[in-house]
């Protein structure tokens, strides 16, 4: 499992949600406790983005790696 750590804005999720969309496994955004399926635009606009959230892919996919880069929070 892979993760990423990213800070998401309200008017992003549209297209982060599209973006996942196109992967053929399975995507969690999370902060704290809470846990979301990454697919599920009601899901992820429940989030609080002024958290940093963290992206958990369940598999790979270069493209979707590469749009997550311009989120990327340094660790």
């Amino acid at each position: 499992m892979m993760q990423h750590r990213i800070m998401l804005r309200p008017d992003g999720v549209q297209d982060f949600v599209a973006a996942a969309g196109k992967c053929e496994f399975d995507i969690d955004i999370s902060y704290n406790s809470f846990i979301v399926d990454a697919k599920s635009i009601i899901g992820v606009m429940g989030l609080n983005f002024s958290q940093i959230l963290t992206v958990s892919c369940n598999g790979y996919d270069a493209d979707f790696e590469k749009y997550l880069q311009k989120f990327a929070v340094a660790c």
